[in-house]
């Protein structure tokens, strides 16, 4: 099965290991309500808008992490 950036945030925020990679990058993304509204995009869509910069900056080293998860 696998992860990568191209998978969406709600089902990246399933997965425990998966959460805290990104949660690292961005904090609150499985706390903030406000992360609700994104949880259909991928996270490579979410990297896009200018509040996640440090996703966006971070996607390539994120991904590559991502990938390295072993169901």
């Amino acid at each position: 099965m696998g992860y990568s950036v191209d998978d969406k945030c709600k089902k990246l925020a399933k997965c425990p290991e998966a959460a805290a990679i990104i949660t690292e990058y961005s904090p609150g993304f499985t706390t903030d309500p406000q992360m609700k509204m994104v949880m259909g995009l991928t996270l490579r869509k979410l990297a896009s808008f200018p509040q996640a910069k440090d996703l966006a900056d971070n996607l390539e080293a994120i991904d590559e992490r991502l990938r390295a998860i072993e169901d």
